[in-house]
């Protein structure tokens, strides 16, 4: 099993294999085991240390030393870590429904669904965290009283950090039930198995704190990430995108609805006229934890609101989809070929919204059109300086990611907002060129938009800026655009400026 869904990731992706590295995987990820790679150590130096746990970095580390440090080596180590996850959907799959049927379904509708696609070859340690979560919650349903959960929770929070919430939401609910039973000492024991990834994770923030002074990251980190995302009604917005990501966003409605349209007929009888039966009420309360454990979660922690934090909870929704489908519907087939069409269209086709390119196909169209950019500077511009803002600085700066063969030359910017352009602009002698792109999908024409408040809010709470257009930034900055390249609604585009040079002569003794 594991096997054939490898190999069937690798085959699915191959045309991303050879992409260098994007956004977080270039800022963190691949900086963070490079070191670990180069020196040994688990702290990163070439970038500021998050104090997410080092589990990541070792196994990317480990697997650059046997085969080579190139994108080609880490994209086909992530299809695996993805494929341990899908291992683990089947087997949860046939555990709760005991179809082996329906457990094929459900990997297909997973290893399909655009975010996990897209998930399933980029280097960010959600995936890692989702595969241990995933057999986590298997070996829990499995046998409670056992220490498979506990092991693989505990890989998981040294994969990441915010895994923690599932065991600690599994360990609430032990309490609870535990509360309802003459004796409770079996409950007990579960729960202390439940709580023990705490422990690892506390050795590493105690290790990171020895090392760094700081224990949850950098301070900047932790005021984006935490505590800054703790105003009430920027947790409510927050609560609101999660329950968007976790029924509706890129085509997950097609399953969700069509689901609910099915509870409306009755089951269909098997032999004897019993039901088709359902996902056990027990079974399916623990996937109702988990996910309202997640969404909570991530509705108070995160400055982003990234889809992948969700990324262990979309199998659970769509098994119990799939299983709906089975159990109310004879040609159910039907409906999992109508979802697995919905997300083929949606790893290609843009939804009429704002959205992280990295929840498709669209973080390929970025990294490309950066691609060709830098190409573009290498070939006509060789000893430019480069103005540019994140990540493209550190394409240009860092040559293990990719882009260029050496480090070129950048000043950068936080955005391409008009307020930063125009403090840019200020500057004119310390750049020669402006590499500028769009740094998220903007549609042409926004069709599902909730008005001017709610941009305001997300100016307010989640960093939304709107960027310049290639001629207003070159307007602002008195060049001209001699290049710009556009890819489904993204585009990148350089600047140059005809200035004049003071040159001066220095004769030698």
């Amino acid at each position: 099993m594991l096997a054939g869904i490898f190999a069937a990731l690798v085959l699915t992706h191959l045309p991303l294999l050879r992409l260098p590295y994007y956004w977080d995987e270039a800022g963190y990820y691949i900086p963070a085991a490079y070191d670990f790679l180069r020196s040994g150590s688990l702290i990163p130096y070439s970038t500021l240390s998050n104090a997410h746990p080092p589990l990541p970095s070792l196994y990317l580390a480990a697997l650059w030393k046997l085969f080579g440090f190139t994108p080609l080596v880490t994209r086909i180590a992530m299809c695996f870590v993805s494929a341990v996850a899908l291992a683990a959907v089947y087997a949860l799959s046939v555990e709760t429904t005991g179809k082996p049927q329906v457990g094929a379904a459900t990997v297909l509708v997973t290893a399909l669904y655009p975010i996990w696609f897209a998930q399933s070859t980029l280097a960010h340690a959600d995936m890692f965290a989702a595969a241990a979560v995933l057999w986590g919650i298997y070996f829990y349903l499995r046998d409670r009283a056992g220490w498979g959960a506990a092991v693989c929770f505990s890989l998981a929070v040294l994969a990441k950090e915010t895994a923690l919430v599932t065991p600690l939401a599994l360990a609430i609910w032990e309490v609870r039930l535990a509360a309802g039973e003459p004796n409770p000492r079996r409950r007990l024991s579960t729960i202390a198995r439940l709580a023990l990834p705490i422990l690892p994770l506390a050795l590493w923030y105690l290790y990171h704190w020895r090392r760094t002074g700081f224990v949850f990251g950098n301070p900047e980190y932790l005021r984006y990430n935490a505590t800054q995302t703790l105003t009430p009604l920027r947790i409510l917005l927050a609560f609101l995108h999660r329950l968007m990501h976790i029924t509706l966003h890129m085509n997950l409605f097609v399953p969700v609805l069509a689901m609910f349209a099915c509870m409306l007929l009755p089951p269909v009888a098997e032999d004897r006229n019993a039901p088709r039966e359902r996902i056990s009420f027990a079974d399916q309360k623990v996937f109702y934890v988990v996910i309202a454990a997640s969404v909570l979660c991530f509705s108070v922690l995160g400055g982003a609101l990234l889809t992948r934090y969700l990324l262990p909870c979309y199998p659970l929704v769509l098994l119990m989809c799939v299983n709906t489908f089975r159990r109310r519907l004879r040609g159910w087939l039907g409906l999992v070929a109508l979802t697995l069409a919905a997300f083929v269209a949606g790893l290609f086709v843009n939804p009429p919204y704002r959205f992280a390119p990295e929840d498709n196909l669209a973080y390929s169209d970025m990294i490309r059109l950066q691609q060709a950019a830098i190409q573009q500077i290498e070939t006509r511009y060789p000893g430019a300086t480069v103005l540019t803002a994140w990540p493209a600085s550190d394409e240009l700066t860092k040559p293990e990611l990719g882009y260029v063969s050496q480090p070129l030359p950048v000043v950068p910017i936080d955005n391409f907002s008009f307020a930063q352009v125009e403090r840019a602009a200020q500057s004119p002698t310390s750049y020669t060129v402006a590499l500028i792109f769009s740094t998220k999908y903007d549609p042409p024409h926004l069709l599902l938009s909730l008005g001017h408040w709610n941009q305001l809010y997300d100016q307010r709470f989640f960093s939304f800026h709107r960027d310049l257009s290639a001629a207003a930034a070159a307007r602002l900055l008195g060049g001209s655009v001699v290049w710009r390249q556009q890819r489904k609604g993204q585009w990148a585009a350089l600047i140059h400026f005809d200035r004049p040079v003071e040159a001066r002569l220095s004769f030698l003794p």
